[in-house]
């Protein structure tokens, strides 16, 4: 699944324009939203999940990691940007 990262959009926009952003996040596979200039969010499409069969702990654990690994730029970013936030080097 492809993350739009190039095109962040400010929550300004994704407050006026909900179905642009889920449109990206269909369209990208995910959506990064922005507050105050930084990455914050991260929008991903329900499709991932309705393609996995959860039925016991095992699936949500491996799916969780799959979706993790996936989108790992963007948690990493995310991550980074929140240290920078609080202040905290790690």
């Amino acid at each position: 699944m492809k993350m739009n990262a190039r095109n962040p959009i400010p929550i300004s926009e994704a407050n006026r324009n909900f179905s642009r952003v889920a449109r990206l996040a269909d369209q990208d596979g995910a959506a990064v939203i922005l507050e105050n200039d930084v990455p914050k969010y991260v929008l991903i499409g329900l499709q991932p999940f309705r393609q996995e069969e959860i039925a016991e702990m095992d699936d949500v654990e491996r799916v969780g990691r799959r979706i993790l690994m996936e989108h790992r730029k963007a948690f990493e970013e995310l991550a980074k940007s929140n240290r920078n936030e609080t202040g905290s080097g790690g």
